[in-house]
């Protein structure tokens, strides 16, 4: 990694969702990673805690102060 990234450490400024749908068509939301900016502003590290399904919408949110953010 380049110097020009920020920490794990720090608090992620965005957030990844996997949105699939239901059998009678509501969106179900489930966070799957974070990023974080790069300090120069050109980019984004991206950390994932799993792997999205086959076929699913994702969705990436500015990071609310509280866990989530899914609409």
């Amino acid at each position: 990694m380049s110097n020009d990234t920020t920490t794990t450490k720090s608090r992620p400024s965005h957030r990844l969702f996997s949105v699939t749908k239901d059998a009678e068509g509501k969106a179900k939301w489930d966070e799957i990673g974070a990023l974080w900016p790069h300090k120069d502003g050109q980019g984004f590290n991206l950390k994932l805690s799993k792997l999205p399904p086959e076929g699913t919408d994702l969705v990436i949110r500015v990071a609310s102060a509280k866990k989530g953010g899914a609409q």
